[in-house]
């Protein structure tokens, strides 16, 4: 497995152990809860794995020219590690209820399939640009994984705190 990717995988791990069912779905008015950061990075998974595999399948690699936004954003992310926040989620990984349990039972197994599946599209395809971010634009393989690295790790410190919040909070109890 990828050295980032098990580091991620870890590292959600360590944020979800003894996570108790009420401070997961603890939220401060108008922010998301613990269990919908996480369904939110389960669906990046799951969407980045559907990805390559129409990518696969396709048999062909089909990437846009990055644009200055997207440019930007890559030396943001990919090359200094840091994801900006304040940032919307496009749509498609919003959460959308997909049940907490099942995120929590999943989410690391989806974290290995993933690499799993874009080690089979460099495979099949190569190293270079494979497949477009919605936001970063094309990226490769190895892209791709630093950028769930850092994409977790900026979810995961917001994981840390909503869980101090909500063990200070008299409505998680």
């Amino acid at each position: 497995m990828d050295s980032r990717l098990k580091t991620l995988q870890e590292e959600v791990a360590t944020a979800i152990a003894g996570f108790s069912a009420e401070h997961l779905n603890w939220h401060p008015a108008g922010k998301w809860s613990a269990a919908e950061v996480l369904e939110h990075l389960y669906l990046t998974y799951t969407g980045t794995i559907k990805g390559f595999e129409k990518l696969m399948q396709a048999g062909k690699i089909s990437v846009s020219k990055p644009n200055w936004r997207q440019r930007a954003g890559h030396l943001l992310v990919l090359r200094f590690s840091y994801m900006p926040p304040g940032r919307e989620s496009p749509a498609v990984a919003r959460p959308k209820g997909v049940a907490t349990e099942k995120v929590l039972a999943e989410i690391e197994q989806k974290i290995l399939e993933m690499d799993e599946t874009i080690g089979r599209a460099e495979e099949k395809m190569g190293s270079g640009k494979l497949l477009d971010h919605v936001i970063l634009g094309p990226l490769t393989g190895a892209e791709w994984r630093k950028f769930h690295l850092v994409h977790g790790r900026h979810h995961l410190q917001q994981i840390r705190r909503l869980r101090e919040a909500a063990k200070g909070s008299s409505s998680a109890r």
